[in-house]
């Protein structure tokens, strides 16, 4: 990711690969632009507890946001994620109504641990 200005324009650059750039603006551009307009305070990020279906794996070394689908039936919150989590794979980002984020430090969850959602309620 790139930010910078060109005359009075500003310029942010993202990646090259469609989901790629769907995160990272969310992460990202998205508080930079309403900065820029004049919101204050920017809006938190609407992270939850959900528990996880299914055993996920990562590096440590960096936080992954994963597209997922969100269940609260039974009284619980529940995700798993939505298919193929590759950056060129729009499908399951149009499926997806949350990002689960794993945290830098974390190299995996096993089924039924609790993980970080975001839910695109009013972010998408």
């Amino acid at each position: 990711m790139a930010f910078g200005r060109i005359g009075n324009a500003r310029l942010f650059g993202l990646p090259g690969n469609p989901v790629a750039v769907l995160v990272t603006f969310y992460q990202f551009v998205q508080d930079a632009l309403l900065k820029l307009m004049g919101v204050s305070p920017l809006p938190q990020a609407n992270l939850f507890d959900a528990v996880c279906t299914e055993s996920l794996r990562k590096q440590a070394g960096r936080v992954e946001y994963l597209r997922g689908r969100l269940d609260r039936s039974e009284g619980q919150i529940r995700v798993a994620t939505a298919g193929a989590q590759g950056s060129g794979v729009l499908r399951s980002m149009s499926e997806a109504d949350c990002f689960i984020v794993l945290p830098e430090d974390c190299t995996g969850v096993q089924a039924g641990d609790l993980v970080k959602v975001q839910a695109f309620d009013g972010l998408i």
